[in-house]
């Protein structure tokens, strides 16, 4: 009766996996309620590697080539399953196909803003993105580490687990990158080889080798980029407070002559202009006077010709600027004060 059983099993005497484009890493022969014929053929294309498992355990790893299955081809297996040479029976165990081609153009970026420290900024938020390259480069450890007993595992599953490894390492790569923010967004390729220094034990950790990494973009959030760029403004100016109060000003100057005459008109353009250019003028000088030490006064604006239309104008557009945090409390109330008496 045994030998009957026997005899009515199937064998398989073929062993290959023609990939699917499908993003498949590791893939696991169907041979339920079969066995591996022995001599059988075992085809292992280029850009796979085989992984036979006995009883638990990874027993013999192969590269690309075709394989008689004997005795001297797997001797790890026939150790494990002690085969009977005189009888050379099939064996059964379990066979892996591992994909170790590129897995290109995978996606990785900060969800959020993440915190670093920052040579000229103290501490910055920023955000990047970009791509990168991997392949399972050590099916045996893959095996064991990640992909384990199931039916396929492809880079779909894996997607998650890797791009959480790059952002818990993007801190430490712009560490060891030594590069402030200007100079590391400036040099994204030198950013993307410290991110790919950092990674590569990580990946290899699981059995892969990270091939390629780029970055394609580094930022700051929106509210931060302001405050960067009226920083680089100031820059531009440098000590000279004049030209930065002119500056400011000239930039509200649009915003002042659009509702200076209550409808857009001419009339209302020149108000509004005429009003912006004033106190450009008047600012630029207080401040010029107060970075030189001199503690004098600002000299009053002649009062002559000056209507009231135009000095009601005039008290709205500083009201506007000491909204927007140009003008301080105390600088409103002081060209209030000198306006209303132009009225008197």
């Amino acid at each position: 009766m045994a030998l009957m059983d026997f005899i009515r099993k199937q064998f398989i005497d073929v062993l290959q996996w023609t990939e699917s484009d499908d993003g498949t890493l590791a893939w696991r022969f169907p041979m339920e309620d079969m066995e591996i014929q022995y001599g059988a053929s075992l085809t292992v294309r280029e850009s796979q590697m085989a992984v036979f498992v006995n009883e638990g355990k990874v027993a013999d790893v192969f590269g690309p080539g075709m394989y008689k299955l004997t005795t001297q081809t797997i001797p790890v297996l026939t150790y494990l399953r002690n085969w009977d040479k005189l009888f050379q029976s099939p064996f059964k165990s379990d066979l892996y196909f591992f994909s170790t081609r590129q897995q290109v153009d995978q996606r990785w970026g900060t969800p959020q803003p993440i915190t670093i420290r920052d040579q000229d900024f103290g501490a910055v938020r920023l955000r990047a993105f970009g791509n990168y390259s991997y392949r399972v480069a050590d099916p045996r450890l893959f095996h064991t580490e990640i992909s384990g007993t199931r039916d396929a595992y492809t880079v779909a599953d894996l997607d998650g687990q890797l791009r959480g490894l790059i952002l818990q390492h993007i801190s430490n790569a712009i560490a060891a990158s030594g590069k402030p923010f200007l100079d590391l967004a400036a040099s994204q390729v030198a950013f993307a080889q410290a991110l790919t220094t950092e990674l590569a034990p990580a990946f290899a950790a699981i059995g892969l080798k990270l091939d390629l990494m780029t970055v394609q973009n580094v930022s700051l959030p929106e509210e931060l980029q302001k405050i960067l760029d009226q920083r680089i403004g100031m820059g531009m100016v440098g000590n000279d407070m004049g030209r930065f109060v002119q500056y400011q000003t000239g930039q509200a100057i649009p915003e002042l002559a659009k509702g200076a005459g209550g409808g857009g008109s001419v009339a209302g353009d020149a108000i509004g202009l005429g009003a912006g250019v004033a106190l450009g003028q008047v600012l630029a000088q207080n401040l010029q006077q107060g970075l030189q030490g001199t503690g004098s006064a600002p000299q009053p604006q002649p009062a002559a010709g000056v209507r009231p239309d135009e000095v009601m104008a005039t008290l709205e557009k500083l009201g506007e600027l000491k909204a927007k945090g140009i003008l301080t409390q105390e600088e409103f109330d002081a060209k209030k004060a000198e306006l209303l008496k132009k009225l008197v």
